[in-house]
Parts: C-alpha cells; structure tokens; sequence
C-alpha cells in the first residue's frame, strides 16, 4: 500500500515546534480536536463543514508526525521546516510536556442555546370552593321535608352496615314446631368420628356425644334441635352420663389426696 503523502507544513498544521516531543505534539492535537469539534459550529451547516475541513487535515498532519519513519523522512527532506515559527511554539517545543499546564479532558462544552421554556394554561383546572367539577350533571338537591307518615312513625331507623340493606327482623308469638323423637333419632351424622351413623346409634352406645352436639354445634341449627330432643329423652329416662374429668396436666392441679 503507497504511503500517504502530505502537501505542506505538519508543524505548522499544528503549531509546533519541530523539535517538540511525541507527548507535546499529542497534547495540541488533542487541544485542536476539542476547538475544532463540529459541535461548536451551533447548527451552522457552512461552518460545520469549515470545522470538519481543517480537522482532517489537522488528523493528516498527525498522523505523520507520530510515525517516527515518516516524521524522519521528513524532516530530512525539509531542513528548514522551522523557519518561520512563532517564538512561543520554539519554546514549548524545548521545554517538554513537563512545563505545560494540563488541560481538562473530555468532551468539547455544548454550544450555547437559548433556553427552552413552556408556558402551561391552568386556569380550567381552578375550582371555587364547593363548585360543581362535572358538567352536565345537575347539582345535588337537599334532603326533602318529611312526609305526614313519616312524621307520624318517627325517624327511619339507622341501617346496618350489610351491602344489601339493613336485616330485618320480626318476632312473633308461633315457634316453629320442635321435631318428633323418630326424626331425631333417624338423623344422619355428616362430620366427627361417628359419621354416617344416626343419632339414636349414637344415644345407644355413646349418649355424652349427644349433649357435647347439645351444647357445642351452633353452625347447623336443626341437627342442635334434634340433638336437644334426645337429650331430653335420655334425661326423661334417668340415663346416666359419664362426665369426663380433665387432664390434671393441662387444667386441673392433682392434690395430695389425689394422688394417694
């Protein structure tokens, strides 16, 4: 691949001294990169395309200085490439990149814009206190004057708090009728360990389960009544139930008498 040639003065390009160190000239590349970015151009095509003309060949001259070959062919074949230099590059170039002040890194500033405001009507969102907000919607009307039944029976009652209005209830003098004892005694347990025996089998052979369901079930109301029932039964006939004491461990304290 043919070397690529550079038509004028690398040093010049970049404002340096041919005698300048690699990490000088590396130094003021990187400073004309930041000043010469196509972002400080601010929009403008004409000098953005100025910018990014100098930067290439900005890249061109050094790209041949920092090759170490190309820079000695080429100061060989310029001898005089320091004629005309400023005093201050000279200088700079001799004195090394220990002299210089460091510059800040990083990207060029943006270039300076006007400032973006947005201005926002709010005044439909404003609201006098107690005014109506939805339109379309007549506004709620007090409460009307009461009725002569009304005002004859009093104030409605206060109402439950249940989703579907207060509970209502009505007592009255007619209980419903108590179940036969055959009915009772013919009734299904579903639950415990005498399910799918009746409640006469279950009298037969152990009647303290009928007066625990007597005393205990609440959530099945006809099997308490039944219950009850034959309870009643069991007391009319004299039939003894064995009370089951408590553990003395849990409930009890077992005394010396006791224990003897």
């Amino acid at each position: 691949m043919p070397q690529q040639t550079f038509r004028g003065d690398p040093y010049r390009v970049l404002d340096v001294d041919p005698d300048a160190t690699d990490a000088t000239i590396k130094r003021r590349w990187r400073q004309l990169a930041r000043d010469l970015h196509p972002d400080r151009a601010g929009g403008d095509a004409t000098k953005t395309a100025d910018l990014t003309k100098r930067m290439a060949r900005v890249n061109a001259a050094y790209d041949l200085l920092r090759d170490a070959g190309r820079r000695a062919s080429y100061d060989a074949a310029h001898p005089n490439a320091s004629a005309g230099h400023s005093t201050a590059a000279r200088e700079a170039g001799r004195r090394g990149a220990s002299s210089e002040r460091p510059r800040p890194g990083g990207p060029p500033p943006p270039p300076p814009t006007r400032p973006v405001t947005g201005r926002f009507d709010t005044s439909e969102q404003f609201h006098r206190r107690n005014a109506t907000t939805t339109k379309g919607i007549p506004p709620l009307r007090g409460q009307l004057p009461l009725s002569a039944r009304e005002r004859a029976e009093g104030p409605e009652p206060l109402r439950a708090s249940h989703p579907t209005g207060p509970i209502r209830t009505r007592r009255t003098r007619v209980r419903a009728p108590l179940p036969t004892l055959q009915e009772a005694l013919a009734t299904c347990l579903e639950f415990g360990k005498f399910r799918g025996h009746t409640l006469g089998e279950v009298a037969a052979f152990e009647p303290t389960y009928i007066d625990w369901i007597a005393r205990t079930i609440t959530r099945d109301r006809d099997l308490v009544v039944r219950a009850r029932v034959i309870r009643a039964d069991l007391d009319a006939r004299g039939i003894e139930r064995h009370v089951h004491r408590s553990t003395p461990e849990y409930s009890t304290r077992r005394t010396d008498t006791e224990s003897v």
